[in-house]
């Protein structure tokens, strides 16, 4: 008898993925992601979307944080909702010398904050000791 994958009890899976400060590492973890998300049969509604916040935060990191960065996504399906989980942690924006983040404009660097809270349902920072994670929430019904 054949198994449905819709009613196999569903675990979270994760993935994560350090993000290399050089040229091209924002495309190589790209495809990566594309390739993952295809395995985790991550709902197509939100593949491009999410391929796109990546993108995004990914070099948000690699332009204006100081290394080292990771990469980690999860997918969770419960209770009839799919969810892709997106963070990006980074060792903190590069201040310069007498810089506090105080002093940080948000809006001095382009459309990338914008295009994440356009596609997430849910985004948000965390600031802690060592590094911030800028994170995405996409979900599929």
């Amino acid at each position: 008898m054949a198994v449905q994958l819709d009613m196999v009890p569903w675990e979270a899976v994760e993935y994560v993925a350090p993000l290399p400060h050089v040229p091209g590492a924002v495309s190589a973890l790209r495809r990566q992601v594309r390739a993952l998300l295809d395995d985790w049969r991550v709902s197509p509604e939100i593949v491009d979307d999410s391929l796109l916040v990546v993108s995004e935060l990914l070099t948000n990191a690699i332009m204006h944080a100081v290394p080292p960065a990771e990469l980690r996504l999860s997918w969770d399906r419960r209770d009839g909702l799919s969810t892709l989980r997106i963070e990006v942690t980074d060792g903190g924006p590069v201040l310069a010398p007498g810089q506090s983040l105080l002093g940080i404009d948000p809006d001095e660097h382009g459309r990338g904050e914008s295009i994440v809270h356009a596609l997430a349902t849910r985004h948000g920072i965390r600031v802690h000791p060592g590094g911030v994670t800028r994170w995405a929430d996409l979900v599929a019904l």
